[in-house]
């Protein structure tokens, strides 16, 4: 493969890293303050509809999408560079309208929605006027075996669908911008394994819709996109609401969940890189013993290492990216599954040299390596557990 970047992405990155130096990086303070003089913790912070207006006014907007007209018109390849960037920052992917699980979302909408779906909700979300959820998860099963799923969608005769469940961990529930929920239940439980499932497009306003509870990440809310416990009793709505057709929920969540795995890896790469960043910074400036940190052998032992496993996983992305392009999402399952486990993998071993290196500082709120860890070692279970992804890996191995 060809490991220069196109003219196109090189331009991109170009005027992203200014943004994010002009723009982001300065007002993610403002955004946790302007979060905490809020009367709830579930208001969107006015700076970041600010950053959206500015990052849509200069193009910056909807980059993912490829093989689309709808996006900027990116491979997946091109696009990995850019969310890395993205990544760098805990408020810089809704900035540029390319935050989980929205992309997801927009990616299902294109793919799988019919015209007056994509015209409903898609339109919207692509401007950046509405957010969505992914409610997947249930707290009764293990859901990492999606057949597992208990929720039900009946039909009710010429009244459409009608829904219960109960979902958990349903991200973007508690954003008051939420306005559609994408849900997988079964519609015919005694249909082959993978057949029972069926997605279904949710109005939020929908009557027997409640949010439950919001649900925190090792103490942290994520406030104000946070995630959810969510109860669907007798919710019913029309059945041109059923994506694709009954029985094509594991279709659509394998077109979906590639995606959304491997833009979770690209955006792990930056916050990785930006921690290292934090860590030479910290142990340069520090003296401990009569002599800088910096010139310790151990710290840097952490520098290299953190170096080659940062580049190793990033390498290991453009390849799945590449294979993704080139041959499609399925073809390519193995190298997004094996991204998927070690992309975590690094940015929790990296952050955590960060942190040691800061010492009691690292653990504070003033660094922001704390919520960084907290945030990335939810990726050893979103979009599927390690476990999961390595018995895929170690599948296609033995085929071979």
């Amino acid at each position: 493969m060809d490991f220069d970047f196109s003219p196109r992405t090189e331009e991109l990155r170009g005027r992203l890293n200014s943004f994010m130096e002009r723009e982001v990086y300065p007002a993610e303070r403002l955004f946790e303050q302007q979060l905490e003089a809020a009367p709830s913790r579930w208001q969107i912070p006015p700076v970041m509809e600010e950053l959206k207006h500015k990052a849509r006014t200069e193009g910056l907007w909807n980059l993912f999408l490829p093989e689309s007209e709808l996006g900027a018109g990116l491979t997946n390849l091109e696009y990995a560079p850019l969310c890395e960037i993205m990544g760098r920052s805990p408020i810089a992917p809704e900035a540029f309208n390319c935050s989980a699980p929205d992309t997801g979302n927009m990616e299902t909408l294109v793919r799988y929605a019919t015209p007056a779906q994509q015209e409903q909700w898609l339109k919207p979300l692509l401007a950046g006027e509405i957010r969505s959820a992914f409610a997947m998860t249930e707290p009764a099963v293990a859901s990492s075996d999606a057949t597992n799923i208990e929720a039900r969608i009946e039909r009710d005769g010429n009244r459409g669908y009608l829904i219960n469940a109960r979902k958990w961990w349903t991200s973007g529930a508690m954003d008051p911008r939420c306005k559609i929920f994408i849900l997988m239940g079964k519609t015919d439980a005694n249909a082959p394994r993978h057949q029972q499932q069926s997605m279904i497009l949710v109005p939020r306003d929908a009557p027997g819709v409640r949010v439950v509870r919001p649900l925190t990440v090792f103490g942290y809310d994520d406030a104000p996109h946070g995630h959810a416990e969510v109860e669907f009793k007798d919710v019913r709505v029309p059945a041109e609401n059923i994506l694709l057709g009954e029985g094509c929920g594991f279709e659509i969540a394998q077109g979906r969940l590639g995606p959304g795995r491997i833009h979770h890896c690209m955006r792990m790469i930056g916050l990785a890189e930006r921690s290292l960043e934090a860590m030479v910074a910290r142990v340069k400036s520090r003296v401990a013993f009569g002599r800088p940190l910096a010139d310790q052998g151990v710290i840097r032992e952490w520098i290299a290492d953190s170096r080659m496993e940062i580049e190793q996983a990033r390498l290991l992305t453009l390849k799945a990216a590449h294979m993704m392009d080139a041959v499609g999402n399925k073809v390519a399952q193995a190298e997004i599954a094996m991204i998927k486990v070690v992309a975590p993998k690094m940015l929790l071993a990296v952050i955590d040299r960060a942190i040691q290196a800061h010492g009691g500082a690292g653990v504070s709120q003033d660094f922001g390596l704390a919520y960084a860890w907290a945030r990335s070692r939810i990726m050893r279970i979103d979009d599927g557990p390690d476990e999961v992804h390595r018995r895929a890996v170690a599948r296609v191995e033995l085929r071979k």
